[in-house]
């Protein structure tokens, strides 16, 4: 935390943290592997009459993306926090 010099000023400055570079570059390229993912034609690859374990196989596809954008998206942030 950071007090501005002057006595009459109430405000109070926090240094921010910033982030690495490398790791906003990541995020960005998970972000757009995710859109490119997410995608009407690419989601459509797997709207097919298969079903995994009982459940269509585009829901399966749609979760295991979403899981896998979490924990990648997760490490990523870790290492940020070391």
């Amino acid at each position: 935390m950071i007090i501005d010099e002057y006595p009459h000023s109430s405000i109070i400055f926090y240094q921010s943290s910033c982030m690495k570079k490398r790791h906003e570059q990541k995020l960005i390229i998970l972000s757009i592997g995710l859109m490119m993912a997410f995608s009407i034609p690419i989601s459509l690859l797997f709207n097919s009459e298969k079903d995994v374990f009982g459940y269509p196989m585009i829901l399966i596809y749609l979760f295991a993306i979403w899981m896998i954008s979490i924990i990648i998206s997760f490490v990523i942030v870790k290492k940020y926090d070391e």
